[in-house]
Protein backbone atom coordinates (compact mmCIF):
# COMPACT_ATOMS: atom_id res chain seq x y z
CA UNK A 1 0.00 0.00 0.00
CA UNK A 2 2.91 1.98 0.31
CA UNK A 3 3.55 2.44 -3.26
CA UNK A 4 0.29 3.52 -3.73
CA UNK A 5 1.15 7.22 -1.79
CA UNK A 6 3.38 7.99 -4.45
CA UNK A 7 0.97 8.07 -7.19
CA UNK A 8 1.00 11.18 -9.41
CA UNK A 9 -2.71 11.64 -10.24
CA UNK A 10 -4.07 15.26 -10.22
CA UNK A 11 -6.49 14.50 -12.92
CA UNK A 12 -8.32 11.45 -11.23
CA UNK A 13 -7.33 11.09 -8.15
CA UNK A 14 -7.67 7.60 -8.34
CA UNK A 15 -4.10 6.35 -6.63
CA UNK A 16 -3.17 3.23 -7.78
CA UNK A 17 0.44 1.12 -6.14
CA UNK A 18 1.91 -1.84 -7.76
CA UNK A 19 4.69 -4.47 -5.97
CA UNK A 20 6.55 -6.79 -8.54
CA UNK A 21 7.80 -9.91 -6.19
CA UNK A 22 10.81 -11.37 -8.10
CA UNK A 23 11.25 -15.27 -7.75
CA UNK A 24 13.89 -14.24 -5.92
CA UNK A 25 12.27 -12.02 -2.98
CA UNK A 26 13.24 -8.73 -3.86
CA UNK A 27 10.28 -6.38 -4.38
CA UNK A 28 10.17 -3.47 -7.06
CA UNK A 29 7.11 -1.19 -6.68
CA UNK A 30 5.40 1.33 -9.08
CA UNK A 31 2.65 3.51 -8.87
CA UNK A 32 0.35 5.60 -11.75
CA UNK A 33 1.30 8.19 -13.20
CA UNK A 34 -1.04 10.64 -14.88
CA UNK A 35 -0.88 13.37 -17.58
CA UNK A 36 -3.04 16.23 -19.39
CA UNK A 37 -2.73 13.90 -22.02
CA UNK A 38 -4.44 11.09 -20.87
CA UNK A 39 -3.32 8.58 -24.16
CA UNK A 40 0.30 9.58 -21.85
CA UNK A 41 -0.65 8.01 -18.34
CA UNK A 42 0.92 5.10 -17.08
CA UNK A 43 -0.47 2.32 -14.62
CA UNK A 44 1.08 1.46 -11.57
CA UNK A 45 1.90 -2.30 -12.90
CA UNK A 46 3.93 -0.74 -15.93
CA UNK A 47 5.74 1.13 -14.15
CA UNK A 48 7.00 -1.33 -11.69
CA UNK A 49 7.72 -3.87 -14.54
CA UNK A 50 9.62 -1.54 -16.54
CA UNK A 51 11.73 -0.39 -13.18
CA UNK A 52 12.09 -3.86 -12.59
CA UNK A 53 13.26 -5.01 -16.01
CA UNK A 54 15.65 -1.90 -16.82
CA UNK A 55 16.83 -2.82 -13.25
CA UNK A 56 17.74 -6.67 -14.61
CA UNK A 57 14.75 -8.38 -13.14
CA UNK A 58 13.65 -11.48 -15.38
CA UNK A 59 12.18 -13.67 -13.41
CA UNK A 60 9.22 -12.57 -11.35
CA UNK A 61 6.59 -14.58 -8.97
CA UNK A 62 3.50 -12.12 -8.49
CA UNK A 63 2.43 -8.57 -8.75
CA UNK A 64 0.15 -7.08 -5.86
CA UNK A 65 -1.85 -4.28 -7.21
CA UNK A 66 -3.65 -1.86 -5.15
CA UNK A 67 -6.43 1.08 -5.20
CA UNK A 68 -9.61 2.22 -3.67
CA UNK A 69 -12.04 0.29 -5.54
CA UNK A 70 -14.44 -2.43 -4.85
CA UNK A 71 -12.80 -6.10 -4.92
CA UNK A 72 -9.60 -4.00 -6.05
CA UNK A 73 -8.07 -2.59 -9.17
CA UNK A 74 -8.10 -4.60 -11.93
CA UNK A 75 -4.99 -4.38 -14.65
CA UNK A 76 -5.85 -3.02 -18.00
CA UNK A 77 -5.20 -4.55 -21.15
CA UNK A 78 -2.12 -3.00 -22.16
CA UNK A 79 -1.02 -3.91 -18.32
CA UNK A 80 -2.20 -7.44 -19.32
CA UNK A 81 -0.17 -7.79 -22.28
CA UNK A 82 3.21 -6.35 -20.89
CA UNK A 83 2.89 -8.94 -17.79
CA UNK A 84 2.07 -11.82 -19.68
CA UNK A 85 4.97 -11.50 -22.13
CA UNK A 86 7.23 -10.17 -19.05
CA UNK A 87 5.76 -11.95 -16.06
CA UNK A 88 3.75 -15.11 -17.44
CA UNK A 89 3.55 -17.17 -14.85
CA UNK A 90 3.40 -14.48 -11.89
CA UNK A 91 0.58 -14.69 -9.95
CA UNK A 92 -2.07 -11.21 -9.64
CA UNK A 93 -2.97 -9.96 -6.91
CA UNK A 94 -5.59 -7.34 -6.58
CA UNK A 95 -6.74 -5.38 -3.08
CA UNK A 96 -8.98 -2.39 -2.15
CA UNK A 97 -6.80 -0.20 0.01
CA UNK A 98 -10.07 0.11 2.08
CA UNK A 99 -10.38 -3.61 2.74
CA UNK A 100 -6.56 -5.02 1.89
CA UNK A 101 -6.46 -8.16 3.83
CA UNK A 102 -9.24 -9.13 1.31
CA UNK A 103 -7.37 -10.08 -1.75
CA UNK A 104 -8.43 -12.04 -4.84
CA UNK A 105 -5.76 -13.91 -6.59
CA UNK A 106 -5.31 -13.93 -10.72
CA UNK A 107 -3.49 -16.69 -13.27
CA UNK A 108 -2.03 -14.38 -15.87
CA UNK A 109 -3.99 -16.88 -18.44
CA UNK A 110 -6.92 -16.42 -16.61
CA UNK A 111 -6.80 -12.48 -17.59
CA UNK A 112 -5.43 -13.17 -20.82
CA UNK A 113 -6.12 -15.65 -22.59
CA UNK A 114 -4.12 -16.27 -26.09
CA UNK A 115 -2.02 -13.32 -25.40
CA UNK A 116 0.64 -12.40 -27.92
CA UNK A 117 3.77 -14.37 -26.78
CA UNK A 118 6.64 -15.50 -28.50
CA UNK A 119 7.15 -13.01 -30.80
CA UNK A 120 10.74 -13.05 -32.53
CA UNK A 121 12.86 -10.64 -31.40
CA UNK A 122 15.27 -8.28 -33.54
Amino acid sequence: MGARKLAVAPYSRFRVGAALLTVKGAIVTGANVESVSYGLTCCAERVALFKALTQGERDFAAIAVVARAPKGPMPCGACRQLLAEYAPRALIWVADSAKPARVRTFKMAALLPEAFRNVPRQ
